[in-house]
This record gives C-alpha cells, structure tokens and sequence, in this order.
C-alpha cells in the first residue's frame, strides 16, 4: 500500500510541476536555485545594487519596481539609471520637485525611446516617496567622441561639460575580459576606441554612483547588464573608487529551459536572473 501512496504523491507532483508556469527564475553565482526573499534580504545588507537588464524585457522591469518598492519599504534608497544622462540631472530634479510635467521633461531631456513603460515607473516612484533619482550616464555625445577620436578628445572639453562626465585622466584596463571579449566579437578591424567607449559610460556611471552614496541608504541603480556582468564595468570602477564599498550586482540573461543555470553564466553576478526567452518584449 506504502508504495502505491508513493507513487500517487510523486505522481500529483510531476503533474503540478509541469503545470505550474513561470516567467523568471532566480540563481546564484554557483548556479543554485534561490528566492526574490533572498535577493531583498541581501539588498538590505548592501551599499549598492547593480540591477542589470535586457532594456526591451518587460519581466526585468516588472521585477526591478518590485524590487524598488519593497526595498524601500527596509531602506532609505538613492535611485539612479544609465539610461538617464548626467546632464539632464536639473531636468529630472525639476521633475521630482514637481516643477515640471512629463510633457516638459520628454521635450528638455533626452529620454529613451522606451522610457513611458519601463522607466517612467521607476522616476515616478522616487517622485512620490521623495527619493533621489541620480542621472548616471554620460552625455551620449562624448561616448561617441571617445569612440571617433579617442578619450584624450575629453580633455578639450569645457570644465563646465567635464562635471559631466568621470574624472580624467580615466583608468583603463583593455585586458578585463568584457572589453577584450568586446574587441573580440567585432573582429580584427574594430577600433581600440570602442571598448574605452564602453568603459567611459561604466566609469561615469561609477563615479555618479560614489558621489551620490548616502549613509545607511542602498543606491540602487539599473543598467545594462553587460555594464555590470562577470562583476567587471561599473563594479570594477566602483571598488577602484572605493574597495571597502558593499556592491549586490544582479545579470539577467534568457533561456529556452529556466529551471537551470546555463554554464556559460555562472558566476556572472551575486544573483542570475533567468527569464523565458518567449517573455513579452516592451520593444
């Protein structure tokens, strides 16, 4: 009889499993299955969250509200994105403050194409808890100058226009695995500027990042994931600036089958979200 009960129990659980669907699943580094309780918990016990994301997947901007809602429910927070540039700060303040309307902020910032679903939650949510929005990204004017004729080109610049942007002269390691895989993927004939491009925006987002730490408050900040995979772009910037600092980075990456880690991504971040790659694209 024993054996029979069983096999009904094991049986009613493969069936529930196999009907019970999900979106996303979460992992950490070593590929082990973990909860959204865990990943809130180790938020609080930080200084700063890296969230990485597919800019265009709805679940990773779902979670990231979530995650921004009940983290501030535990901590003070200071909110920051690359997607918003570091000199249209005035402008998002101005909105925070309620000085301007959205329709004022679209037509003075330059906001992303993708802004009204997928960020705009996020600045609202700062603007009615009173919470700092940091604009963390460089103009995208001088990324594409350090591409075209190289950093020494930021020297020129006004130091009006230079608070804008890290510190120079910027440090710069072209042997960090994702800006060498960076040269790699695009082949032989890629400038050497690209990569320092790249590290430019992690660099600025970085210091915006410092500057903008308060005490006994987590700095959540969202980005693309490649800015901060394998614990290198942003991060790496950031323990250069200050290597006592408590950094939580959170990859997302998409699979046909979420229920295990790939093992092309363990170790890419404290926590991996996995999410299904049919999930609905916002773009």
């Amino acid at each position: 009889m024993k054996p029979i009960i069983f096999l009904l129990s094991f049986l009613l659980t493969v069936t529930a499993n196999s009907q019970d669907k999900s979106p996303y699943q979460l992992f950490d580094k070593n590929g082990k299955k973990t909860t959204y309780a865990k990943l809130l918990k180790s938020s609080e016990k930080t200084e700063v969250v890296l969230f990485g994301e597919y800019h265009n997947n709805s679940i990773v901007h779902w979670l990231q509200l979530e995650l921004t809602k009940d983290l501030a429910e535990k901590k003070q927070l200071v909110l920051g994105a690359e997607m918003l540039e570091a000199d249209n700060q005035k402008q998002i303040d101005q909105y925070l403050k309620g000085e301007i309307n959205q329709k004022q902020l679209d037509s003075t910032a330059r906001l992303w194409s993708n802004h009204k679903t997928d960020y705009k939650p996020l600045v609202d949510f700062a603007k009615d808890n009173k919470l700092p929005f940091i604009a963390t990204n460089i103009p995208r004017r001088y990324a594409s100058t350090v591409f075209k004729k190289g950093i020494e080109e930021l020297e020129k610049l006004p130091e009006e226009e230079k608070a804008w942007i890290a510190p120079l002269p910027m440090e710069y390691d072209a042997n960090l695995p994702g800006y060498a895989g960076m040269m790699k993927m695009m082949g032989e004939h890629t400038s050497p500027n690209m990569p320092k491009a790249q590290a430019i925006k992690d660099a600025t987002m970085a210091y915006f990042i410092v500057k903008n730490l308060q005490p006994n408050a987590v700095f959540l900040h969202y980005n693309g994931t490649y800015h901060s995979d394998n614990f290198e772009g942003i991060s790496w910037y950031l323990k250069k600036s200050k290597s006592d600092l408590k950094i939580l980075t959170i990859a997302t990456v998409e699979q046909k089958d979420i229920s295990k880690l790939e093992k092309e991504h363990l170790n890419k971040a404290d926590f991996i979200l996995v999410i299904d790659e049919d999930a609905t694209k916002t773009y």
